[in-house]
């Protein structure tokens, strides 16, 4: 027996729907898309702004990316770990005194990927305003 879905989760999840169905289909008829489809793993507005906080500084701590972000140390791990382990970003842990300090840095397949997705959300953003 299916549970019944709320009208807010119901309307969300139809709305997350038609979203995706009109990013995968931007294009003129008959043509190939403007774009490939968005890369889900940095598309998430927490990794998002990892990757961005990272793409414009050569490193920054947890606690940096946790107090620029405003999120918690377990929010900030989890998707953290999801870029590392995409290898978009390095994790090196080392020790001042000590204290234990994580330090991460963008990848160059990192910063490849972010400039892919900024291209895709740039020609999404022509195609709106050709429309």
């Amino acid at each position: 027996m299916r549970a019944k879905l709320g009208t807010a989760t119901a309307e969300r999840i139809s709305k997350s729907r038609t979203q995706e169905l009109r990013l995968s289909a931007v294009s003129s008829e008959g043509q190939e898309p403007l774009a490939p489809a968005l890369d889900r793993l940095i598309h998430e507005r927490m990794r998002l702004g990892i990757v961005s906080a990272l793409a414009v500084n050569p490193s920054l701590t947890f606690n940096e990316l946790k107090a620029l972000l405003r999120t918690t140390d377990g929010n900030l791990s989890v998707h953290a770990r999801k870029l590392e382990e995409a290898a978009y970003i390095n994790c090196t842990k080392m020790f001042d005194g000590r204290l234990p300090k994580t330090k991460y840095r963008l990848t160059a397949a990192g910063r490849r990927a972010f400039e892919r997705y900024l291209d895709h959300m740039e020609s999404l953003i022509r195609a709106a305003r050709e429309k």
